[in-house]
């Protein structure tokens, strides 16, 4: 876990972290979708590593962010607690799956790879549907609080869907989750939306990171690097946030996931 061979990639993992963080900080999604092919396609770190140190990075990038968004009041508990109760104890069970199986290195990276290729282009249109059901949202409903009525068993197995799919790949507790959300609750406000979907990756990702710790999947020393780049690099694509076209950066965006996405599956 304190494989410090990687200090010596330092010049190619914090740049990289610090771009990830800057489009992370403008658009508010891509932190795994962007971050773990980052790590297998051009670090060259093993998949069930990179997946274990990214999910560790994204608890503590979104605790930071989660804070601000419960202050403000953009955070319904109640939908939080309905997606834990389902993102946990699937979180949960896919470790417990892994553990079990007890896969070889090149299977465990097979299985991985493939799994993100899936999660990647799912996420990339995600993106770009997003922006048009805001707009349908926009004309056929009037927006409600950050009160409004849950939906206990639909919201349950979203949690229990995302908790499977992130605990595998770290992809999709940011954009997959949103837009899910936003059928599910089309009356619920956008910054109740991003707000609920940050606080609820937060005990996601810990938990995920947390069990891959447990089995050796994630390297401290990247980990640090990650942070000393993407951190600065978050601060000032937040501060940039509404300076370009916000079609042009979701188009940009979805571009770089199908083209992870196709890295990761010619080196699968």
């Amino acid at each position: 876990m304190l494989d410090t061979s990687l200090l010596s990639l330092w010049s190619l993992i914090i740049p990289g972290g610090f771009v990830v963080g800057f489009l992370v900080g403008m658009t508010g999604v891509g932190a795994g979708s962007l971050m773990t092919p980052f790590l297998i396609a051009h670090v060259g770190v093993q998949p069930a590593l990179a997946v274990g140190t990214d999910l560790l990075f994204a608890s503590i990038t979104k605790a930071s962010a989660a804070a601000p968004h419960h202050n403000f009041g953009n955070v319904n508990w109640r939908i939080v607690r309905w997606l834990a109760a389902g993102s946990v104890p699937g979180s949960v069970a896919m470790l417990a799956l892994i553990e079990w199986l007890e896969p070889d290195l090149a299977t465990m990276a097979h299985v991985i790879k493939s799994a993100l290729v899936v999660a990647l282009i799912l996420s990339s249109a995600a993106i770009l549907v997003y922006p048009m059901m805001l707009k349908r949202k926009a004309i056929s409903s009037v927006e409600a609080g950050s009160d409004q009525p849950v939906r206990p068993l639909p919201t349950l197995l979203l949690g229990l869907l995302l908790g499977s799919i992130v605990t595998l790949t770290s992809v999709g507790a940011g954009a997959i989750g949103v837009v899910v959300l936003t059928l599910l609750y089309p009356a619920l406000r956008t910054r109740h939306l991003i707000g609920t979907d940050i606080v609820h990756a937060v005990p996601l990702t810990l938990v995920s990171g947390l069990g891959h710790l447990s089995m050796g999947n994630t390297n401290f020393t990247l980990l640090g690097l990650l942070l000393v780049g993407s951190l600065p690099g978050i601060a000032i694509g937040s501060r940039l946030t509404g300076r370009l076209p916000d079609k042009l950066l979701r188009a940009a965006l979805a571009a770089i996931l199908v083209f992870a996405a196709y890295q990761l599956w010619l080196k699968s």
